[in-house]
């Protein structure tokens, strides 16, 4: 059965592949598995009918048959769990990785984002300037301990996995505030899992939206 997935209507990135579907999109596109994408408004998001899949009004949401999922991780995790390609079949190797699946979003994405909400809401209050040392600070915090971890390899463990989707999915949203540029390191990660021929078509399908034109166009 063909999954469907939603996403927004009007994406508030502007296609630039920081909206939680992108997540499930590219593993769904690792793992070869065909979709559908049903976008709904802002409005739509809050009202009975999607809040009966998602009970906070937020996107994505994925469907397949009887099933219904929220929450990105959560959905990635299930697409890894049944078809190949996401966790390695080695059972120590698949811990460590579903164990990077969670660092990834309860480890280095909290500080991101909660710096990136600040800059772009609270830059006119008159506590912004002597926040903002702080929260840049947790976010290099992380970014140095990833790194070092990370050093020369190609991946966080071994080959790649979901636990290297969902973290490059958290660190692009990074690249407004330019702070990968001090770890070449993370940004080379970052840029070979942008070279995926996966992830460029998850790119290509959610940049679709915004353009309101098809990757074939």
């Amino acid at each position: 059965m063909t999954p469907t997935i939603t996403a927004f209507a009007q994406s508030p990135d502007r296609g630039r592949g920081l909206a939680r579907d992108m997540r499930v999109r590219w593993a769904l596109e690792e793992v070869g598995q065909p979709y559908q994408v049903r976008l709904v408004s802002f409005t739509e998001m809050k009202e009975p009918a999607h809040r009966r899949l998602h009970p906070f009004g937020q996107i994505p949401t994925y469907e397949e048959g009887d099933l219904a999922l929220f929450e990105s991780g959560a959905i990635v995790f299930h697409i890894a769990q049944r078809h190949a390609g996401l966790l390695p079949d080695d059972a120590s190797a698949r811990a460590r990785a579903i164990a990077w699946m969670f660092a990834a979003l309860n480890t280095v994405e909290p500080p991101i984002v909660e710096r990136g909400m600040a800059t772009l809401l609270e830059q006119d209050k008159p506590w912004y300037q002597e926040r903002l040392p702080m929260l840049e600070d947790r976010v290099r915090v992380r970014l140095d301990e990833l790194s070092s971890r990370l050093g020369d390899a190609d991946w966080l463990d071994g080959a790649f996995s979901a636990g290297d989707l969902l973290m490059v999915t958290v660190l692009r949203r990074l690249g407004a505030s330019r702070s990968l540029e001090k770890y070449s390191n993370l940004s080379a990660y970052v840029a070979r899992g942008e070279a995926r021929r996966a992830y460029k078509r998850a790119f290509a399908d959610q940049l679709a939206v915004f353009t309101g034109k098809s990757p074939t166009d």
